[in-house]
Order: structure tokens, then C-alpha cells, then sequence
């Protein structure tokens, strides 16, 4: 099983960076390859001050460990103590012009080598605009509707449910598809459906920033772009298990937290102007609603 699944995140990796640096024109991605002590591999590439992009991480680990962290068994406290694999990858793009949604995306696989063997796949991905565009929307949940098939309405649920915070009464972004715990009929189907998700990622995103990425746009609205990147640096920090995850079980912490971003501002009670852009972005758009 984990062979399986650690050649296609090792090959969508390596899709997904090539893509981006035909995107970017500029800059590229480091490579580097790290060997845990017990086995296994991690793989960050990162992509910092490129032309459009201003920093990117596309993470590849292959876990072996004694333990699960409790941040992967907390809604699965029976495997708690187990020796376990996972393989996952994970992504992150901050662009340069605050017109290009931020996104993010993330695919994981976990093995419990038990009396009775336990495995489930997880994942997604959700799309984080400063200034939204209604067809740039609509583009983004037609492919994760059209890879996901019959499970979309419940994926894109649990996304709108799970990139939310609390503390500010938001959505982090306008959403996508997510699942977790996943091992519904057998592995081949579960794995399916999980590669359909990894391979819908370019086409849902490289044609949003393509179109966004050379549009002109005015210092205050890279202003508000930094604003909000505070906004996504508090749900990595606080609420992500991702990022517990990834504290909680040793891994490295340069990798760990790659997905911040390089430059970001926190404005002591920021107020839009009323009617304004950004006013309209938590107003109408970081709320769960029916978008295709």
C-alpha cells in the first residue's frame, strides 16, 4: 500500500513544482532530501522571491514512527501507542499580487500495521482570495465537484467547516473539498479517488493565477493582501493539525512551517471603509455558501 502511495505524491510533486515554474517564469524550486533516523523520507522544495510567486512550498514526507502523534489519533484514540507509516504532501502558494488567491493543498495516507491492519487517506484543498472574482470561484468548484463526483456536496462541507475560525467568525478563504478519515469500500477505490483530487489541483488553480498574476494593482491593496495574510498565519498556527501534526511528531521545523508567509501584517482593529472591496470580502464571501 504505502509504496503505492508514496510514488504518486513523489510524482505529483514533481508535477506540481514543474508547473509553478513554468507559472512563476523565474524562480525556482530547492530540492532537498532528508533520511530520518527510522526510516522513511522527507523532501521539502520551496520556491522563494520569484516573479509571481513570492513564496511557495510543495512538502513530500514518508513518516515511519513507533507512536502516532495525538494530533492523528485524536479522533482515532484506538491507535494511539501503534507503530505506524503516513506519506503525505502538502502545499502552500503566496503570490505576488494580491489579485491571485492564496491557495492550499494537502494529501495524507496513514498505516497502522495492527492485529488488524488500519489505513485511511485524507486531504484536500480550498482556495484563499484578498479580491475575490465570481468566476475564479466557480472555476475552482467545478473541478473539485467534477474529481469528487457524488461526494462533493459532503466534501465541500466539511471544507467550509474545517477552514473556518472561530476567534474572527470566518471562513479562512471561499473553500473547496475536504475529507479525512477515508477508507470507505476498499483501498484501490479510496486511493482513486484520492489521485483524482491530487490530479485536479493544477487545472483548478494554474488557469486562476494565469488570468489574475499581470493585473495591475495599487499599494493599498498589497496593503490589505499582507492584512490578510494574518488571517491564514492564525489558522496555520493555531487550528491546522497539519501543523500540530507535523510539531508533535519531530519533524523538522523549517518544513513544518514553510507554508507561513514571507511578509504579513496584523493592523489593531482594522475597519473597511463601508461598500468597499475588502469590506465585501468578509461581508459576502468568507461565509459558506452554494457556489456552482
Amino acid at each position: 500500500m504505502i509504496d503505492q502511495v508514496v510514488t504518486f505524491f513523489t510524482t505529483l510533486q514533481a508535477q506540481i513544482c514543474a508547473a509553478l515554474e513554468a507559472v512563476d517564469g523565474v524562480g525556482t524550486f530547492s530540492l532537498e532530501r532528508i533520511e530520518p533516523p527510522m526510516g522513511g523520507l522527507a523532501q521539502p522544495r520551496v520556491m522563494a522571491g520569484g516573479q509571481h510567486i513570492e513564496k511557495a512550498a510543495v512538502q513530500f514526507t514518508h513518516s515511519v514512527g513507533a507512536s502516532l502523534p495525538a494530533a492523528a489519533t485524536e479522533r482515532n484514540p484506538h491507535l494511539s501507542g501503534l507503530p505506524f507509516q503516513a506519506a503525505a504532501i502538502s502545499l502552500i502558494v503566496h503570490p505576488q499580487n494580491p489579485l491571485v488567491p492564496i491557495t492550499h493543498m494537502n494529501l495524507r495516507f496513514f498505516f497502522v500495521d495492527a492485529e488488524t491492519p488500519h489505513w485511511y487517506f485524507g486531504g484536500g484543498y480550498d482556495l484563499t482570495p484578498c479580491y475575490p472574482f465570481d468566476d475564479d470561484i466557480v472555476h475552482w468548484h467545478t473541478c473539485a465537484a467534477k474529481a469528487v463526483g457524488s461526494h462533493y456536496p459532503q466534501m465541500k462541507t466539511a471544507c467550509d467547516d474545517y477552514f473556518y475560525l472561530p476567534h474572527r467568525q470566518e471562513c479562512r478563504g471561499v473553500g473547496g473539498i475536504f475529507f479525512d478519515d477515508w477508507n470507505q469500500r476498499s483501498f484501490e477505490e479510496s486511493f482513486a479517488l484520492t489521485r483524482a483530487v491530487g490530479d485536479s489541483f493544477l487545472p483548478a488553480y494554474v488557469p486562476i493565477f494565469e488570468r489574475r498574476m499581470e493585473m495591475p494593482f495599487t499599494d493599498a491593496q498589497r496593503a490589505f493582501q499582507l492584512y490578510r495574510r494574518g488571517r491564514y498565519a492564525e489558522f496555520n498556527l493555531a487550528i491546522d493539525r497539519g501543523t500540530k501534526y507535523g510539531l508533535q511528531s519531530g519533524r523538522r521545523v523549517e518544513s513544518v512551517l514553510a507554508s507561513l508567509p514571507p511578509q504579513v501584517t496584523w493592523i489593531y482593529n482594522y475597519q473597511p471603509e463601508p461598500g468597499s472591496p475588502e469590506a465585501r470580502l468578509t461581508e459576502h464571501y468568507l461565509k459558506p455558501q452554494k457556489w456552482i
